[in-house]
């Protein structure tokens, strides 16, 4: 009995877990038929309001003249854009390949200071001195590409006084170095070009996502700022712009390059740490789900809490069976007394119902990542159809140690009153 009821829930799990993957991916499919037959133009904005542009960096000498040069070569009215590069406790040189890049004859006049702090650093403390109409940040190792900023504004201006944010997308980097950044690539597609999309599509629901995007100076100070020590204090600004009911947009042509971890550690704690800010954030607005918020609030916060909490579970408990399973018929091999022990001899319909599940996770997770892949010019390539099929047998099943742990940390941070907010260093690398 025990049995058919572990393997009824998570049968019914999976599928609402395949329903929601199938609905964002029906609106990224929409916006992309639609939006691929538009040729891009790049015209005079009517307006062209002050930007500021803020970079924190915390040991960032490797990639951080690179990332100011992109950031300096914008597309958009230098007169226009001030930028504040932060050296946040820093122990290289990452002030002073600031200083160098920013000292080069193109770059004479623009308006750049340079603000080495202690103490606490990131995006808090940016309102104090930031003078433009709406405040642009991007990761230290995050580059631009030349219209990044230009798309984004172009974006708000089109309801400035509903879009309070908007936000571009990113791509990696270092895509090509190793079997890693090959699946990290695959993954920042599909989150990029159909999750954002999708969801931004059919719901009108944008998400902050770190880097190269931009947010209402004026909207800022008023709800007080970044959340300072927050692992993810974008998306709890995002929730919080949400709740007043403003909008993030997405301007989809903006694209702002990252570099991705390149060894397994440096990801491993990398997303430990993204998973931690979003079980606080979803623990933290649970709320939600039963006071008089918008819909958008709630959707939001049934999406995330689904995707971290349910379906979660069910692909564990998934995983349980299966291995389980398969672990004993090996055994049975050498000794056939061994029981099945998730055997489901009174029931084989289900048992049935469970292998096609499987299977239909497999091959929505491929055909995901290869309509996310068509969407970008020269990544469609019978190359990335293979490393799909290794990839969720290996790449996504880390995720779901990341996300047990991140859960139990969570918990025992809240239970023990510790101090859950410790930021482990991504290692950088020279392009």
């Amino acid at each position: 009995m025990l049995n058919d009821f572990l393997a009824v829930s998570t049968l019914v799990s999976i599928w609402f877990s395949l329903l929601a993957s199938l609905v964002t991916l029906y609106g990224a499919t929409r916006f992309w038929l639609k939006h691929s037959k538009k040729v891009i133009s790049i015209t005079p904005l009517k307006h062209y309001p002050a930007i500021t542009i803020v970079v924190p960096a915390h040991n960032e000498e490797v990639v951080i003249a690179n990332t100011t040069k992109g950031i300096l070569n914008l597309n958009y009215p230098a007169s226009k854009v001030e930028l504040l590069l932060y050296a946040d406790n820093c122990q290289d040189k990452t002030a002073a390949e600031m200083r160098k890049t920013v000292d080069l004859p193109q770059y004479k006049y623009r308006n750049v200071q340079i603000i080495e702090r202690r103490g606490s650093g990131g995006k808090a403390g940016v309102l104090k001195i930031a003078q433009g109409e709406y405040i642009c940040v991007y990761d230290a190792d995050a580059l631009p590409e030349k219209n990044a900023l230009y798309f984004l504004v172009k974006k708000v201006l089109e309801n400035p006084q509903r879009y309070m944010a908007t936000f571009g997308r990113n791509k990696t980097r270092n895509a090509k170095q190793n079997f890693l950044t090959k699946c990290i690539n695959q993954e920042v597609i599909v989150s990029q070009r159909l999750q954002h999309v999708g969801v931004w599509n059919l719901f009108k629901i944008g998400r902050i996502p770190g880097t190269n995007f931009i947010i209402n100076t004026e909207y800022v100070k008023k709800i007080g700022g970044w959340q300072s020590g927050a692992l993810t204090e974008d998306t709890e600004i995002s929730f919080r712009i949400m709740e007043d009911g403003y909008l993030i947009a997405l301007a989809y042509n903006s694209e702002a390059f990252e570099q991705e971890p390149e060894h397994l550690r440096d990801y491993y704690y990398q997303r430990l740490r993204w998973a931690k800010g979003n079980y606080q954030v979803v623990m933290n607005n649970f709320k939600h789900l039963f006071d008089t918020s918008n819909w958008r609030v709630k959707l939001e916060t049934f999406y995330l809490a689904c995707t971290f909490f349910w379906f979660n579970l069910a692909v564990v408990l998934s995983d349980i069976i299966f291995f389980v399973d398969l672990g004993c018929i090996i055994t049975r091999f050498f000794n056939p007394e061994i029981p099945i022990i998730f055997a489901m001899n009174s029931n084989i319909l289900l048992m049935q119902l469970l292998l096609i599940n499987w299977l239909l996770m497999i091959l929505l997770y491929v055909i995901q990542i290869n309509l996310a892949l068509a969407t970008q010019y020269g990544q469609a390539t019978s190359d990335q159809i293979w490393l799909a099929l290794v990839s969720y047998f290996t790449y996504s099943q880390l995720f779901i140690a990341i996300s047990l742990q991140a859960v139990c940390s969570v918990i025992g941070d809240k239970v023990f009153k510790r101090d859950g907010t410790k930021w482990v260093k991504t290692k950088r690398f020279a392009d």
